[in-house]
C-alpha cells in the first residue's frame, strides 16, 4: 500500500460562526414599559369628567327643583347619575328612604335605574388567583422537576461528547520564546506547525506530515508547556484534552468521545489535537493469557488507533501527546503512521537550566551579585518545574526579609527549602548529638576529599533541616552520563564515611547512618544486578523494573528471573561491596585522624564549613570549578549557611543524593 502526499483540506465548508449578538437597544425596553405604565396610571383617571358628590339633602333639593335628570341606585345604597346640565354626580341614599323616595323621584320626572351589586374586576382576579394558586404551585414544581430530569437525561445522552477545549480565535499567550532550552524538541514540533501553515511547500517535495508526535520525558520538564506554545504559535484550531477525560463509568463512552473529538477536528481541519497523559488510555492491551482486562479502556484505545490510521484515517489532523510512562504504551500506538515521531524531553542540562532560570526571573528584581549560571550549577537534576519553584521560593524569602530585590542567599536558602525542608535552629540538638552529627559529616567530607574520583565537596553543615540533621554537599564538576567502576567504588566509600567516622571517634555507630546504609545498599545492588560489576555473578543483568522516568514508579518483577541460589549469591556480593567500602573509609579516616579532629572542631564552632576549608584541612588541592554556596542569616537568629543539595543529580547509579545524617524514622525519635 502506498501513500500519496496530499495537501490537508483547506476547510471549504467554512468555520461555523456564532449567532449574531442581540441589539443593544433591547435593554431599554424595560424602561420604556415602565414609563408607559406610569403615564397610563396617571393620565387615564383624568380622562373621565369629574363628578359632583352630593349629600342626601342636596340630592333631595335638586330633585325638588327638577335639576336631576337620571339616577342609578345600587343595592349597597350608593347612587349616581347626571343633572339636567349634564354634570355627573354621586350620593348615598340611606336605607330608611324606601318607597317614599322612589315615589318622589317618579313624580318629579327623574329617570330611575336599579343596579344590582357585583364584585369588582380586581376582586374577581384575586378570587381566581386564590382558586388557581395550588395548581400554579404544583405546575411550577412539576416543571422544575421535569427540567432537572431532562437536564440529567441530556447529560446522560450527551456523555459521549468530547470534553476537549478548543483554542480557535483566542489562543494561549505562551509561545516558543517562553520555552527555554530544548532547541531540538522545539525544532521538531515547530516543523509540524510549519507544515500546517505551509502545506504546499512540503507537498511539492512529496513530504507528508507526521500523523502524531509523542513527547516523552520526566515530570516537570515542560511537555505541556511546549503544547501550550504550539497552541499559541499555530494558525490552526488547537484541541486540548487529557487522557483521563475519555474515561467514564458508562461503557463505550471513551470510544464515543474519541469519535466526537476527531469529528470536530475534521470540521476545522487542518487542526492539532493535544492529548495530555496519553498513558491513561493508551496502555498496553491485555493478551489472550490475561485473566483481567479493561474492556472500556481497550475500546477507547482501539477507537483512537482507528481514528489515527485506520480504514478511514483523519487527514489534515496532527496529534500531539505527552507522557512520562512510555513503557506502558501499546506497541500499535507507537508504530509509524500513528505516532511517527517520539520527541525525548530530558532533564535540562547546565546551559538549559540557566536559560530556564532567566525566563522565570522575568519581572523580578535581581541583585547585581546574583549569577544565574552559579545557581544553575548548584541545581543538577532540577526540572523546569523545580526551577520555577526555586525562583518563587527565593522571592518568598526576599519578601520575608522585607526586600524587593533578590540576593544570592535567597536562591541558596530556597534550594535548601525545596530539597530538605524548613530550616531548624541550631538549638534543636543536644550538645552530644551535635558533636555526633559533626563527627558523622566530617567523615563523609574527608573520605570524599581523599577519594580521587568522588564528587568535590562544596559545603558541610550540621544545621538540621527537614528530616536531615546534617548534610555534606557534593556537586559534580561536569554533568556525567556514564559512570566508571572507580567512581562507583569511591561513592560507596563516601556513603560509609559517616558511619566509619563514628566508629573511629566515638567507638560506636548510631541511627544517623540509616539513610547512608540504604543508599549504599541500593547502589551496590545495582552494581551487582544491573551493571555486571561482580566477578562472582558475572556479566548478567537483572533490572529492578519500574518506570523509566518515575523514581519508584514500579516495583520489582512479581517473579524473580533467577534461582534462589543466585539471589543468595547477589546478597553475598552486595554485603561484600558494602563491607569493603566501610573498610576503605575506616582506613582513610584512621590515617588522617588529625584532619578529622580539626574538621569536627571547626564544624562545632562554625556549624557550616565551605568546601575550600575541607580541602585545606585535608592538605589537598581543591578541584577547579566547585560551586561556592553563599552563606545567609539564620531565621532563628544564629549564623547559618544554606543546606546542601540532597538528591537532585541526574544519576542512574543511585548516587543522586548527598551524604547526610538523618533522624531515625521509628518511635525512637518521638519523645513525648
Amino acid at each position: 500500500m502506498t501513500k500519496e502526499a496530499r495537501t490537508p483540506p483547506t476547510g471549504d465548508k467554512g468555520t461555523p460562526t456564532a449567532p449574531p449578538a442581540p441589539p443593544a437597544w433591547r435593554h431599554y425596553l424595560w424602561l420604556l414599559a415602565l414609563a408607559a405604565f406610569l403615564l397610563l396610571f396617571f393620565t387615564l383617571p383624568t380622562t373621565n369628567q369629574s363628578s359632583v358628590s352630593l349629600t342626601y339633602s342636596g340630592f333631595l333639593h335638586d330633585v325638588t327643583n327638577h335639576k336631576v335628570k337620571t339616577v342609578t341606585i345600587d343595592t349597597s345604597g350608593s347612587a349616581s347619575g347626571t343633572l339636567k346640565d349634564g354634570a355627573p354626580y354621586t350620593t348615598a341614599i340611606p336605607p330608611q328612604a324606601g318607597q317614599a323616595l322612589l315615589d318622589k323621584l317618579q313624580s318629579d320626572g327623574v329617570e330611575i335605574t336599579a343596579n344590582t351589586s357585583s364584585t369588582s374586576f380586581g376582586s374577581e382576579v384575586l378570587s381566581w388567583l386564590i382558586l388557581l394558586l395550588p395548581f400554579i404551585i404544583l405546575g411550577y414544581l412539576w416543571w422544575r422537576l421535569s427540567k432537572g430530569s431532562a437536564g440529567r437525561m441530556q447529560g446522560a445522552l450527551g456523555v459521549g461528547r468530547s470534553k476537549a477545549k478548543v483554542f480557535d480565535e483566542e489562543r494561549p499567550k505562551t509561545n516558543f520564546s517562553d520555552v527555554a532550552g530544548y532547541e531540538g524538541a522545539k525544532f521538531e514540533i515547530r516543523e509540524v506547525v510549519d507544515f500546517l501553515r505551509n502545506p504546499e511547500r512540503y507537498a511539492r517535495a512529496g513530504a507528508m506530515a507526521p500523523r502524531g508526535v509523542l513527547m516523552v520525558g520526566p515530570p516537570g520538564t515542560g511537555k505541556t508547556l511546549l503544547a501550550r506554545a504550539v497552541a499559541g504559535e499555530a494558525d490552526v484550531p488547537f484541541f486540548s484534552v487529557t487522557g483521563s477525560s475519555f474515561v467514564e463509568m458508562f461503557v463505550g463512552v471513551g470510544a464515543a468521545r474519541v469519535r466526537d473529538l476527531f469529528s470536530e477536528a475534521r470540521k476545522r481541519a487542518p487542526a492539532i489535537i493535544f492529548v495530555d497523559e496519553v498513558d491513561a488510555i493508551g496502555q498496553r492491551r491485555s493478551g489472550n493469557r490475561a485473566f483481567v482486562s479493561n474492556d472500556e479502556r481497550e475500546q477507547t484505545l482501539n477507537q483512537l488507533l482507528a481514528e489515527m490510521d485506520g480504514f478511514d484515517p483523519a487527514t489534515g489532523i496532527i496529534v500531539l501527546a505527552a507522557t512520562n510512562r512510555p513503557e506502558v504504551l501499546d506497541p500499535a500506538l507507537l508504530r509509524p503512521g500513528r505516532f511517527d515521531r517520539q520527541v525525548i524531553i530530558p532533564l535540562p542540562n547546565l546551559t538549559e537550566r540557566a536559560a530556564i532560570l532567566s525566563v522565570h526571573c522575568r519581572g523580578k528584581r535581581l541583585d547585581a551579585g546574583v549569577d544565574l549560571d552559579v545557581v544553575a550549577r548548584g541545581t543538577p537534576g532540577f526540572s523546569g518545574a523545580d526551577l520555577a519553584n526555586l525562583v518563587n521560593e527565593a522571592a518568598i524569602v526576599a519578601v520575608r526579609d522585607n526586600r524587593e530585590v533578590l540576593v544570592p542567599s535567597d536562591f541558596s536558602e530556597a534550594r535548601d527549602r525545596v530539597i530538605l525542608g524548613r530550616r531548624e535552629g541550631s538549638n534543636v540538638l543536644l550538645d552530644e548529638e551535635k558533636r555526633s552529627v559533626a563527627v558523622h559529616e566530617a567523615g563523609h567530607a574527608l573520605v570524599a576529599a581523599y577519594s580521587e574520583r568522588a564528587d568535590p565537596i562544596s559545603k558541610v553543615t550540621i544545621l538540621p533541616a527537614g528530616q536531615t540533621l546534617g548534610v555534606t554537599e557534593q556537586l559534580p564538576l561536569v554533568e556525567r552520563h556514564l559512570f566508571g567502576e572507580d567512581y562507583l567504588y569511591d561513592t560507596l566509600a563516601v556513603f560509609l564515611g559517616g558511619r566509619a567516622s563514628e566508629l573511629v571517634v566515638l567507638g560506636q555507630g548510631s541511627t544517623g547512618a540509616s539513610n547512608d546504609l540504604a543508599k549504599a545498599t541500593d547502589l551496590a545492588t545495582k552494581m551487582v544486578r544491573e551493571f555486571g560489576l561482580s566477578k562472582t555473578i558475572g556479566p548478567v543483568g537483572y533490572p529492578l523494573g519500574g518506570s523509566v522516568y518515575l523514581d519508584g514508579g514500579g516495583g520489582e518483577f512479581s517473579t524473580r528471573p533467577f534461582a534462589e541460589e543466585t539471589q543468595a549469591a547477589i546478597d553475598e556480593e552486595v554485603a561484600r561491596l558494602v563491607r569493603e567500602a566501610e573498610v576503605r573509609a575506616l582506613e582513610i579516616l584512621k590515617a588522617h585522624r588529625d584532619a578529622l579532629d580539626k574538621l569536627v572542631a571547626l564544624l562545632l564552632a562554625q556549624e557550616t564549613v565551605d568546601g575550600s576549608a575541607v580541602y585545606e584541612l585535608a592538605g589537598r588541592p581543591q578541584p577547579e570549578g566547585v560551586v561556592r554556596v553563599t552563606v545567609g542569616p539564620d531565621r532563628s537568629g544564629t549564623t547559618r549557611a544554606p543546606e546542601a543539595q540532597a538528591g537532585r543529580e541526574d544519576d542512574p547509579t543511585g548516587r543522586a543524593q548527598s551524604a547526610e545524617a538523618t533522624a531515625p524514622s521509628g518511635s525512637a525519635d518521638r519523645q513525648d
